[in-house]
């Protein structure tokens, strides 16, 4: 089938921040390939949602990132499915901490592999697809890119990698792609939880003095994609003021 509406490829898009990116840009029109590796359930029910709203707008491809060959796949069903690829969100991560003394070459590869080498891979198989649309890439990225997290230096490491390639993209793919970034404050906390104590000290050093919403993230992955059209190599820090405090 092809379409006249945009089309946006979202990584990671079952659950949390992903879902609420695909819901938001499906209400400004967007048809989505909402791309997913273990959350089956919670994709189906989404694009279910989703479908209920406006018919044939949602397609699902379930690959491992990691999996080198799966990333210019994940392209060619796109615009197989649509005939057009106008968005690619770089949103699957891996998070996880590495302690100095304890990480391995097997964590290197794990934490690179989702949060840098898929989406760099992800964004040069797209880009002739976005050069025809003359359309745009919004990495997810994290404010520990640029401060680094205790305990975590291969994933500090890893988005700090998405960063630069954030603005070589941009410089690389302009003037027809815009390439920009989102860094994340306290938006969820881990799923495994957090120590309440470490908690209300991340909030005590974050001005807004509350956690952001999903839905701020996804509305500003929004605005990148649709409104900021002089914006590009940017990285957009969502993070309730949390990098003034140190």
């Amino acid at each position: 089938m092809s379409t006249q509406r945009p089309v946006a490829l979202i990584t990671g898009a079952g659950r949390r921040i992903g879902a609420a990116i695909a819901r938001r840009l499906h209400a400004a029109g967007f048809d989505l390939v909402l791309h997913y590796r273990s959350s089956a359930a919670d994709l189906q029910a989404l694009a279910e949602e989703l479908e209920a709203v406006r018919s044939g707008s949602t397609f699902a491809l379930q690959a491992d990132l990691a999996q080198f060959d799966r990333l210019p796949e994940l392209v060619a069903q796109t615009v197989g499915r649509y005939g057009r690829l106008d968005a690619l969100v770089n949103n699957a991560s891996a998070f996880r901490p590495t302690p100095i003394g304890a990480a391995t070459p097997a964590d290197w590869d794990e934490l690179f592999a989702a949060n840098a080498r898929a989406p760099f891979f992800l964004a040069q198989a797209a880009a002739p697809h976005l050069k025809a649309a003359r359309g745009a890439v919004v990495n997810l990225v994290d404010i520990y890119a640029e401060r680094p997290l205790r305990g975590h230096a291969l994933y500090c490491m890893a988005k700090a990698a998405l960063a630069m390639a954030t603005q070589s993209l941009a410089l690389e793919l302009a003037p027809d792609v815009r390439v920009n970034a989102i860094a994340p404050g306290a938006i969820l906390w881990p799923e495994g939880g957090a120590d309440e104590a470490k908690q209300r000290a991340l909030l005590a050093r974050t001005p807004l003095a509350r956690t952001g919403t999903p839905e701020e993230i996804a509305e500003a992955v929004r605005w990148l994609l649709q409104d900021a059209r002089y914006t590009t190599g940017q990285i957009l820090r969502v993070d309730g003021g949390r990098l003034l405090e140190g």
